[in-house]
């Protein structure tokens, strides 16, 4: 064995010397006990403890719902390493890092906090890691985590906008961010490649605009009048233990509890009227064809969106929130107009972002995508926050009239009813089938008037009535 620069330690001293040529164990001076020693194989790689950063909102612990990796698998920089849910969003979280996972610290359906390991990952050591990654450090701020600092002035992004603008050699300092407080989106990055030259767009998500068939093509026939339904009860599995179960408020649910809480402290009040959507019902059929032709399942809903953004151009003050002292009231500019959806994971409110600059079937679009991951409790977080007016269809479930709850820091919100088919007269007092729907809206009378809510109401509903009248103030 040759011993090469050997340094002396507490228990045993060696011969100094370059190299030292030990054949027996007369070669080792020991100042103590005599030990033996053996040989064993010395890992190369360091254990980093990734954990799980603030991912904003005020978030303080997730719920892991899946894993995309197990331990003793390999990982590369912006891999997804598992999916969490918290009481807004659901939120994929990738590698910082190259390495093998060595271990998870949470199983499914665990609570993982902000700031603690997530997992364990072997990186090699000779590529070198910054201390901070090693060292226990607090959870960082949502400014730190989404923002970077270029050129003198701090970027919004996320990981996965930051990585599209990195493999394309884009400097995100000179990308203009349309998302809230500038922050840059994917569609930005998009937008940004599209006026270079010779720039490749990966498929657009919307889908492509087909002219209308020609007289000797088919044309898919319309659906028949449905035969009236009795709703049948949802198949659950009925087990009776005889013992009360506790479980705790997670997820969705919890942010409900929240906000929820919040919208008791504003005063309510309400005002209803019903809508003869006759017109409407046989313009939706006419255009439904079309838009299943260009791969879009369109419903009354994008209908009820545009006309209500139409109506707050006119009523700005019901696109508005109001401070926490009730002094300041901020009028918004963007149409951002959630929809209420009853998912699996409970109600979520997720909103179309900028319906005063969409078109009817932009809207549909848009109401598919987010109905798509909604049902699949994929909905991000920018998906669920922004909101600035909300519409709940009821009706979707059965219900005529509800009694919608704002949801802060909006002012106003409406339920919309199912649609009935009942008597009513015209013009020359004669009776006709019409069509009704019955719409409930809901406004903070803190700095809303019955007397505003009610002539919004009126010209959202005579949009409706007369879609025709909305051609002459469509953007």
């Amino acid at each position: 064995v040759c011993i090469h620069r050997v340094r002396s330690c507490s228990s045993i001293r060696f011969i100094k010397s370059k190299y030292v040529c030990v054949f027996d164990k007369s070669a080792l001076k020991f100042s103590h006990q005599q030990r033996l020693f053996r040989t064993s194989p010395v890992s190369c790689g360091q254990i980093v403890q990734f954990k799980l950063s603030d991912i904003g909102e005020g978030i303080t612990e997730v719920t892991v719902k899946e894993w995309y990796i197990k331990e003793g698998d390999s990982v590369s920089q912006f891999d997804s390493i598992c999916e969490v849910q918290s009481d807004k969003a659901s939120v994929t979280i990738t590698s910082r890092y190259d390495g093998v996972i060595r271990k998870l610290h949470y199983s499914i359906d665990d609570i993982a906090l902000v700031g603690k390991p997530l997992v364990d990952i072997e990186i090699d050591a000779s590529k070198g890691v910054a201390s901070e990654d090693v060292v226990e450090t607090p959870p960082m701020s949502h400014e730190e985590h989404t923002h970077q600092e270029i050129k003198g002035h701090k970027t919004l992004a996320t990981p996965a906008v930051r990585r599209l603008a990195m493999e394309n050699n884009i400097k995100l300092s000179e990308v203009v961010g349309t998302g809230k407080d500038n922050r840059i989106l994917k569609e930005d990055i998009l937008n940004y490649l599209a006026k270079q030259t010779g720039a490749i767009l990966p498929p657009s998500p919307k889908a492509e605009i087909v002219p209308p068939l020609r007289e000797t093509e088919a044309v898919p026939a319309a659906p028949k009048d449905k035969a009236r339904r009795i709703p049948a009860p949802v198949p659950r599995p009925i087990a009776f233990s005889g013992k009360d179960r506790t479980e705790p408020v997670t997820g969705f649910q919890k942010a409900m509890v929240k906000t929820m809480s919040a919208a008791l402290k504003i005063p309510h009040f309400g005002y209803s009227d019903e809508v003869d959507l006759t017109q409407l019902v046989q313009l939706r059929e006419e255009l439904k064809s079309l838009a299943e032709i260009r791969g879009v399942k369109l419903s009354f809903m994008p209908f009820f969106i545009k006309a209500a953004s139409l109506g707050l151009l006119q009523y700005p003050i019901l696109n508005a929130s109001l401070d926490e002292n009730c002094q300041n009231v901020t009028y918004k500019a963007s149409h951002n107009i959630g929809v209420a959806m009853d998912t699996e994971q409970g109600l979520i409110v997720p909103n179309v972002k900028n319906v005063q600059v969409c078109s009817v079937f932009d809207i549909a679009v848009e109401l598919n995508r987010l109905q798509s991951l909604g049902s699949a409790g994929q909905l991000g977080t920018s998906d669920l926050t922004g909101g600035t007016f909300t519409l709940s269809n009821i009706g979707t479930i059965g219900g005529t009239y509800a009694k919608a709850v704002i949801l802060p820091p909006e002012v106003a919100i409406g339920a919309l009813g199912k649609i009935q088919v009942l008597p009513r007269f015209n013009g020359k007092g004669e009776v006709f089938k019409a069509q009704i729907m019955n719409v409930s809206w809901s406004a903070d009378h803190r700095i809303i008037d019955g007397a505003t809510m009610a002539r919004f109401s009126n010209l959202w509903k005579s949009y409706l009535e007369n879609p025709a009248s909305m051609l002459l103030d469509l953007k």
